[in-house]
């Protein structure tokens, strides 16, 4: 979605650094109603150095659209995204952007994406040339041509002129290329006799995706494919969560058996699943990005927290729906929505929100194994309280992850970790944009991290041994060990010899701090 002025940056493209840049590298929310539904799209970061906000969003998420661009197809950054979508189980919709440019064969993509992923997809809009020569979409549900013309403004709506299939006169007249007419109809028997028929079921497993071809800059197809979405996707649904009483199995490492929560279930709840500062740069705001799974929200209403002591509530005075960094009061929400509430400091990724008198708990979103690690140090001691300040909320945001040394409590260097080094750029572009201070960067020789779940005793024991020469050991924001290794090699053979450290490439929060 493009802002009216100019028609070049997307709406959810607000922060300075991806304006500067013109990438996106923060997820965003943008609510609206459309055909009598109310519509949540959680705008992710395309490169693969944002994978992990990527997948924080998708969290929240009931259906994923894969974005392509027609010239290049499957881009490098394209299969760590596709990981985390399948990861999550989501049902995929693949919209190919850019037709109005020369791009690649229709085939050819399809092709990239079965022998990539192992994804077979279903073309639902198929193009009509590309580039200069770009007509318009078939649309194979209905059989009917919907042929383009161009907006005289860039950005502006197209013209469409629709003709079914079966009228073979008037689209050769329309299309007025005989090349592509001729084409059109080859292209359409080839897809009706050798494509397997649109399942939803395999859909809504993701063992099939639904194709769709288009341009947005152009207007042309949007509207169909949005058309198409809210009629195929799946509607809001239920989160599995952990009762109070299970919680305690957790700890003990017991099976911990887990319950559907579905959106009809009486109680509000809802999970944090992004936190964001300085989304007004004037107030110095804080927001929690809360996923309502189940009840309402009502304004005003008191809701306990997952990580809170018994009895302990909250007063949400105010929420508010989101597009890109505009915002607008809500007095009501319901399950599927994305709010926006105040945050004071309590709330963080992850953390679930209730009502009612049972406990409960949505899991974790967990952190993934960085690759990139560096000290971060404040070059300017006068401005050790800005410095110190905007470090503690970008963290919150989960912007990067922070490590420091054993027993350290705060006083040591801190440790950034990234899953690239585009991560650590957007911390420093925003401590010096949103808090007027400078840092330095000292990155530290180590490719990859691994929680040791088997604890510090573990740990002590492996060290004694000599098992962890040239090994650094650092603990997270939660002081639970974490071992970085120089290769992946050593991680694997460690893991292997030392069973009893219980090395994991990820972690979750805890259910209680």
């Amino acid at each position: 979605m493009r802002q009216k002025a100019g028609q070049r940056s997307t709406a959810s493209d607000f922060m300075e650094m991806e304006q500067a840049r013109g990438i996106s590298i923060s997820s965003t929310v943008m609510s609206f109603n459309y055909e009598g539904l109310h519509v949540n799209i959680l705008d992710t970061p395309g490169h693969q150095d944002f994978s992990e906000d990527t997948y924080r969003a998708l969290a929240a998420a009931d259906n994923a659209v894969m974005l392509l661009d027609a010239a290049k197809g499957l881009e490098p950054q394209t299969r760590k995204l596709f990981e985390v979508t399948r990861m999550r189980g989501l049902p995929l919709f693949t919209f190919v952007n850019k037709m109005d440019r020369p791009a690649l064969s229709p085939y050819d993509i399809m092709d990239q994406i079965e022998a990539e992923f192992g994804l077979e997809t279903h073309p639902i809009l198929w193009p009509i040339g590309d580039g200069e020569r770009f007509k318009g979409v078939l649309d194979r549900l209905t059989g009917i041509v919907h042929l383009y013309s161009k907006a005289e403004k860039r950005g502006g709506k197209a013209t469409v002129v629709q003709i079914p299939m079966s009228d073979e006169a008037a689209l050769k007249d329309y299309i007025d290329d005989q090349e592509l007419f001729d084409k059109l109809l080859e292209d359409n028997e080839l897809l009706e006799g050798l494509m397997n028929p649109l399942d939803m079921e395999r859909v809504m497993a993701g063992d099939q995706s639904p194709l769709f071809f288009g341009s947005a800059m152009t207007n042309f197809g949007v509207q169909l494919f949005l058309d198409k979405f809210c009629e195929m996707g799946t509607k809001p649904a239920g989160r599995l969560a952990t009762r109070r009483e299970e919680m305690s199995k957790i700890k003990a490492g017991e099976d911990v058996e887990e319950e559907m929560v579905e959106p009809s279930f009486g109680e509000f709840t809802g999970f944090v699943f992004k936190t964001q500062a300085n989304l007004d740069p004037k107030h110095r705001d804080r927001l929690a990005y809360i996923r309502i799974v189940s009840g309402a929200y009502k304004k005003g209403m008191k809701v306990k927290h997952s990580r809170s002591k018994p009895g302990k509530t909250y007063n949400l005075a105010q929420a508010q729906t989101l597009f890109g960094s505009d915002r607008e009061s809500v007095e009501t929400a319901y399950p599927g929505d994305v709010i926006g509430i105040n945050n004071p400091g309590n709330f963080a990724i992850g953390d679930t929100l209730f009502t009612g008198t049972s406990k409960i708990a949505y899991p974790g979103i967990p952190s993934f194994s960085p690759e990139k690690f560096a000290y971060i140090r404040n070059p300017n001691p006068s401005k050790y309280k800005p410095f110190t300040k905007g470090v503690d909320q970008l963290l919150a945001e989960g912007a990067v992850q922070a490590l420091r040394q054993r027993n350290d409590e705060g006083g040591g260097p801190l440790i950034l970790a990234a899953v690239g080094v585009l991560q650590f750029e957007v911390v420093q572009g925003r401590l010096k944009s949103e808090y007027n201070v400078d840092s330095d960067l000292e990155p530290i020789g180590y490719v990859i991290a691994r929680w040791a779940d088997g604890g510090w005793e573990a740990v002590d024991k492996a060290d004694a041994a000599g098992k962890l020469f040239n090994i650094m050991i650092v603990q997270d924001r939660w002081k639970r060990p974490v071992l970085l290794f120089r290769n992946e090699w050593k991680a694997a053979s460690l893991a292997e010899e030392e069973k009893y450290l219980d090395l994991k490439p990820w972690s979750k929060p805890p259910m209680d701090e």
